[in-house]
């Protein structure tokens, strides 16, 4: 009995200090609008006033297939031949086509790559284009100037020790061959430019920015051989094409990067002697 008073007594004395132990108050707020990735879409771009888009064709119907590498226009803005050229800006739909139901004449757009006025091929007019004037020349590549080997001319520079094939274009598997003919100059009468690497296993024209003033180039093609002297080295632009314009005086133009200079160009002219 002592020992249950005891006890009895024990445990009124721990409930008596025991703390009453109060419940935590949790307050968790909610996620709210997290970002958890941003739009992928592009915005458009408005104007400074009220925030409308300006009143532009952005569609493919205004849109431009670029001009070819190496071509008079190549680096020109707003050049090139229409994506859809029925339905480009400009162009008119009459009698005949049937497009979106309505019918009409398909009128193409102009030739972008066709030989400029004033040019002459052979001594006659290519074309019909224009009346060409006697003061610049041009000779159009034809299938009986091509050799049995497809190449179009042999160019040789003695001071260089280069002695390379030139064959039809610009692109990269053309001068993996040899050097290359730009398709839109002459080939014979009149400026013919041509292009060559300048670093690798072709790099025919790797040291034309060496060649002095009056240094001899030798053209070769199926209308004969030409002796040429050198009269400018430059460096120009990437996008300067003026030395690939027509010339009243027989001449060759040689074109090639500039290492580790992705902007320039080195440009040597030659004139017949």
């Amino acid at each position: 009995m002592k020992k249950l008073t005891t006890l009895f007594s024990v445990l009124c004395l721990t409930l008596a200090l025991t703390v009453p132990a109060s419940a935590l108050d949790y307050n968790i707020d909610g996620p709210g609008d997290p970002e958890y990735g941003k739009s992928t879409s592009i915005e458009p771009v408005v104007t400074a006033d009220r925030g409308e888009l300006p009143n532009v064709d952005v569609s493919k119907n205004a849109a431009l297939i670029p001009p070819g590498f190496g071509s008079p226009s190549a680096y020109t803005l707003n050049t090139g031949t229409p994506l859809t050229p029925n339905l480009a800006p400009g162009y008119m739909l009459g009698e005949g086509a049937i497009i979106n139901g309505n019918t009409g004449i398909t009128v193409a757009p102009p030739d972008f790559n066709t030989i400029p006025s004033g040019i002459v091929s052979g001594g006659t007019s290519t074309g019909g284009t224009a009346t060409p004037t006697p003061s610049t020349g041009y000779t159009e590549v034809t299938s009986d100037l091509y050799y049995s080997g497809g190449y179009l001319a042999v160019l040789k520079i003695p001071s260089l020790n280069v002695n390379v094939k030139v064959y039809q274009g610009t692109d990269d598997k053309t001068l993996a061959k040899g050097a290359g003919h730009f398709e839109d100059t002459s080939i014979w009468d009149g400026n013919c430019a041509i292009a060559g690497h300048n670093r690798g296993a072709n790099c025919y024209f790797g040291e034309i920015h060496n060649l002095n003033v009056g240094d001899t180039i030798t053209l070769t093609t199926r209308l004969g051989t030409r002796t040429y002297a050198v009269t400018s080295v430059n460096k120009i632009s990437d996008t300067d094409n003026s030395l690939l314009a027509p010339t009243a005086e027989n001449c060759v133009t040689l074109f090639t990067c500039v290492r580790n200079q992705r902007a320039y160009r080195w440009a040597v002219r030659a004139v017949e002697v």
